[in-house]
């Protein structure tokens, strides 16, 4: 079997008719694309990637093969199980591919879950004759990681990168220069959770986006897998501040998987649960995502931490407050997302 190429290098410009073809398999992917002005040059993407709207129209190479409506146990079961078993959750469409012909496509190995496996991609090339297809895969850890994956993408297709990756990093700069400028500021603990049933610590860059946002992160570990955790470790690390920004959940389902927590006496008895420092974020589009609008999820992370410096104008619409068990609903806020 032919082995597919990685592109790592520049590429070398080519004539008008020689423009990439780009198929992007991750929504992080395809949002770096766009946002260094490579939206024209993709022919294909994910069925997740759904950001930013001028793709739309793109053809989708994939399809889950799971139910996503299931219960979030029932989710974490299947997948453990295909994983386990050395199968895939997604479906990649070969004819489609095969008829785009694509000369690059961008895809990630840095998690099997969240979409199509590296070595399959590699395998479906070779067997469609694709051999001369670049593969651009992504594998970021860390926060920095991500800037760095945008300036490696500009060099590849000869765009800047660099400008972009520095205009992130700045925005970012800016939000912990402003609440680290002020007298007696105290980071505030914080758990990312990202599952609720089972519960799954955040890993990954997260802490990092915690830590840019002015908290510290207390159950996850910065570049490592997000890990299953008792709620008895919430406990012990006692945060001041609980995020649920569950993996591939929008905000209306997030704030639903909340019931799943809420249920439990033991989650109950919770400080941030108690004190109402509970939050539910849009993961899906935000802390779950390593691309671009990460800055945002770092704003977002700033309201939630610092209500009195930062209004992004993101309550509401990316995340939202939980209220105290002991308020009533008579007494609060209509909440839209309540279910």
């Amino acid at each position: 079997m032919l082995a597919a190429k990685h592109a790592d290098g520049p590429m070398v410009p080519a004539e008008p008719s020689e423009a990439p073809r780009i198929v992007s398999l991750v929504p992080s992917a395809t949002e770096i694309l766009a946002a260094l002005g490579l939206s024209q040059y993709v022919v294909g993407r994910s069925h997740e990637c759904d950001y930013p709207p001028e793709l739309y129209h793109v053809p989708a190479c994939t399809a889950p093969l799971l139910k996503t409506g299931d219960i979030s146990s029932k989710i974490n079961d299947t997948i453990s199980s295909l994983v386990t078993s050395g199968l895939s959750i997604y479906d990649l469409d070969l004819e489609r591919l095969r008829a785009l012909d694509p000369s690059h496509i961008v895809t990630q190995d840095r998690c099997d879950v969240c979409a199509v496996p590296l070595q399959a991609v590699e395998v479906a090339l070779c067997d469609l004759g694709l051999a001369q297809t670049q593969v651009v895969s992504l594998k970021p850890k860390r926060l920095n990681d991500i800037w760095s994956d945008i300036r490696r993408i500009g060099r590849i297709f000869g765009v800047q990168g660099d400008s972009l990756a520095s205009s992130l990093t700045s925005r970012v700069e800016r939000i912990s220069q402003q609440f680290g400028s002020r007298e007696q500021h105290t980071p505030k603990s914080v758990s990312c959770l990202e599952w609720a049933d089972p519960i799954y610590c955040a890993g990954g860059w997260l802490p990092d986006l915690i830590s840019a946002a002015g908290g510290i992160e207390v159950t996850g570990k910065a570049g490592c897998d997000a890990v299953e955790i008792e709620c008895s470790t919430l406990g012990d690390a006692d945060p001041s501040v609980i995020i649920f920004a569950p993996c591939g959940f929008n905000l209306k389902r997030a704030y639903k998987d909340l019931k799943l927590l809420n249920s439990r006496s033991d989650w109950q008895e919770l400080r941030a649960v108690k004190t109402g420092e509970l939050y539910v974020v849009d993961g899906n589009q935000f802390f779950s995502r390593p691309g671009p609008r990460l800055v945002e999820s770092v704003e977002i992370a700033a309201e939630i931490l610092h209500p009195k410096i930062f209004n992004f104008g993101h309550y509401g619409k990316n995340w939202l407050r939980v209220p105290q068990p002991a308020v009533s609903r008579d007494t609060t806020t209509t909440n839209p997302m309540a279910v």
